[in-house]
Formats: C-alpha cells, structure tokens, sequence
C-alpha cells in the first residue's frame, strides 16, 4: 500500500486524498467485525438445521436472518477490501463496486424484510395464544421468508437491470457510486420508514398484550414470579431490537437523505464525508453481528409457559421470548 492515495489519480479533479493510517484505521475493523459477522450467522445456520428440537417455525425465519446476515458480512467484507485496495475506485465507483454494492442491498433488504417478519410472527404468536390457539406453521414462515427474498432480489437487483449511474455522473450518488441517487432514495427511504414503524408498533404491541393478560391473570389471583421474569424479559428485548435496529441503520438513512438534498459538486467534497460512509457500513455490519446473539442465543429455551384465563378458564399457554 502506498503511503499516499489521491483519489484524483485517472479520475479529474477532487479534494479527498486517502492516508494509508487513515485506509487502514477504517478498513481493518470493518473487515474484522465482517469475518467475525460470518463465523456467527454461519454457527446459527448449522445449529437450526442440525438440531432437531430447533425445527420450529420461528427457526424458518431466525435461518433466513442468518443467512441474510451472512450474505451482508460477506458482501460487505469485499466492499472493504475494493476500499483498501483502491479507495479511490469508492469514491468515483466502478463496475466491480456496482456489483459488491447490489448484493449489499439485496442483503439488507432481505434483513429488514426478515426483522419485520420476526416482529410479525412474535406479535401473532402472542394474540392466538390468548385466543387458547396457535396457528403459525411452517408454511407460513416458510412463505415469508421465500417472500422477503423475492422482494429483495427484485428491489436490490435493479442497479444490474440497468438504473444505475456508471456512465451518469450527473445523476450519481456522492457517497455510493456508481448507484443513482433517485435509485437510494426509491429504495432507502420507504423501507426505512417501513421497518422502524412495523418493529415499533409490534413490539409495542406484544408488551400491551402481556400486560393486559398479566392483568387479567393478577385479577383472578394466578400471577407467578415466573411469568413477571418472562413478562420483563420479553419488553426488555422488544425494546432492545428496536432500537439496535434504529441505532445501526439511522446512519445511512441520515446519508441517504443528505446524499439527495445536497448538491455539492464532487471536487467540493471533504473526506470527512467518505469516513462517515464508512463508519454507516460499519454500523449496518454490527447489526448483522449482534442479530444472531439477540434473537437466536436461547434457541433451546425458546418456550416459557404461562397460566391465562380464556372464557374464564385457565389454560396452559406459551408465549416465546424473542
């Protein structure tokens, strides 16, 4: 590596020049939270298919996770060694990045898709059990899960169908060439919105519901220390998912939206605006780490019973932690 990188080299006139220290210092940590990303989703998937008592439905969805996850770190790995290697090429995109860039959203896409499918099935799991019936199944994961990478494919693979700016300067994202900036804000924006809501409101959801049947249950004098412990540690990781999720991805969300609205020319730009690029992929790449510890770390105990009135009998329920 050259002690110097100037990214104007082959490329016109910017003001960004790359330090090795300063390639190095942003490039090591994401490539090593990548590989340790991937040793992670990749022990997650072979316990699910492994593990015989981990066949559930919910084990559909926390796989398809997993695999979203790993897909994530991977692509991210090699958008981490294109920038060490040439971080000029980052700054005024190629083909080989467009590529790296269309898997990454194809990914995340399939992540979000994947946590707001989790959020779902929590939420109906917690209301039939309340109704002294449980009727999620394996088909059912099994078709959200195909779905949300469907949906993914399709949305993050339209740079390779032709919207992107490799040869549109003009119209070219700032922070992530050579995507298009119209084509980040059709994608970011609306997704973004639309998982914040949806964890919001089932995760909310699910502790009102608790809350209400712990009450119902205190009135017929049946509450347990147990279900209070249960009761707290469904909340406590509701809350917990949230907000890894708002905290890792508000970064590029934040870039998003400064990437549309700015209109600064390209030798304009500082390098402080190519560090915090990186430092949003580093966060979206902790979340893919930390997926697989908060939703999969008790697998085995997965199942904590209750005692709920339904038409003033006492049945006995399972409401799962998530």
């Amino acid at each position: 590596m050259n002690p110097l990188f100037n990214s104007s080299l082959g490329h016109g006139n910017t003001s960004v020049t790359w330090s090795s220290w300063l390639v190095l210092s942003l490039g090591i940590p994401q490539l090593a939270i990548n590989l340790v990303s991937v040793v992670c989703n990749c022990s997650v998937i072979l316990t699910i298919i492994s593990g015989r008592h981990q066949h559930k439905p919910i084990s559909t969805l926390f796989g398809s996770l997993a695999l979203s996850d790993l897909l994530l770190s991977s692509s991210s790995f090699w958008i981490a060694l294109l920038f060490m290697q040439e971080p000029q090429e980052t700054v005024f995109g190629s083909k080989e990045l467009l590529y790296a860039y269309t898997i990454l959203g194809i990914s995340i896409l399939s992540t979000v898709y994947n946590l707001m499918a989790i959020g779902v099935e929590r939420y109906l799991t917690v209301a039939d059990c309340l109704r002294a019936r449980c009727t999620i199944c394996h088909w059912q994961t099994g078709l959200a899960a195909t779905g949300s990478w469907l949906v993914a494919g399709l949305f993050g693979g339209l740079p390779l169908m032709g919207w992107n700016c490799l040869d549109r300067d003009e119209a070219s994202s700032a922070l992530y060439r050579p995507l298009c900036i119209d084509y980040l804000v059709f994608v970011t924006i609306p997704n973004c919105v639309l998982t914040f809501t949806c964890l919001l409101v089932t995760y909310v959801a699910i502790i009102v519901i608790l809350k209400r049947q712990k009450c119902i249950i205190a009135a017929q004098g049946h509450v347990s220390p147990r279900y209070r412990v249960a009761e707290a540690r469904v909340a406590r990781t509701s809350v917990i998912i949230w907000i890894m999720t708002v905290v890792s991805y508000c970064p590029f969300f934040s870039g998003v939206l400064w990437d549309a609205l700015d209109h600064s020319s390209l030798p304009d730009l500082q390098i402080h605006v190519y560090i915090f690029r990186n430092l949003t992929a580093i966060m979206i790449t902790l979340n893919s780490l930390v997926n697989p510890i908060v939703y999969t770390h008790r697998l085995e105990k997965s199942g904590v019973s209750f005692r709920c009135p339904v038409n003033n009998n006492i049945h006995l329920q399972t409401v799962r932690d998530s």
